[in-house]
């Protein structure tokens, strides 16, 4: 729970809706922001304790005998199994740990027997989109006003093999 959960971020996924002929029609574009923006974590910090007391499974990192980020993963039906926190403290960003902690993730969800798993993400978290991207997922769905921020929430997922 000490470590650093804030991001910044210079990028933000937009959606558009519109309705035409009777149909719905979303489109995400990737839009540069002026300047980098502060994106607070979506999820209440003061009860991720009790929260992490209901996930089917925490994975930590550890270097030098300290914690240094988290993955949190819960289990749906349909045998998959959902990402719902990753975490990393910023100094070591973009060192390879979320792609390790992601690596660990899919083997325990293939050991389990799940057929997919899925990332969870704000849409203004573009990290955490170009990490779910790098790894091969694809985006396969939104849910508006999802976190407790109101943000949008997007969603990537992959086969497991």
């Amino acid at each position: 729970m000490g470590l650093d959960h804030s991001i910044s971020s210079e990028y933000v996924w937009q959606l558009d809706l519109r309705r035409d002929a009777g149909q719905i029609v979303a489109t995400f574009r990737d839009v540069r922001l002026p300047r980098p923006i502060p994106l607070a974590y979506p999820h209440n910090p003061f009860s991720l304790a009790d929260e992490w007391t209901k996930k089917a499974m925490m994975l930590t990192a550890i270097a030098s005998g300290e914690p240094i980020g988290y993955l949190c993963l819960t289990e749906r039906p349909a045998s998959v199994a959902w990402v719902t926190d990753l975490v990393i403290s910023p100094p070591w960003r973009r060192r390879g740990v979320a792609s390790a902690l992601l690596q660990a993730a899919q083997e325990w969800g293939l050991g389990r027997g799940h057929r997919r798993l899925f990332l969870e993400m704000q849409s203004k978290n573009q990290p955490a989109i170009r990490l779910a991207q790098k790894h091969g997922y694809e985006f396969c769905g939104y849910n508006d006003h999802y976190y407790l921020t109101q943000d949008v929430a997007l969603f990537f997922a992959r086969a497991l093999k």
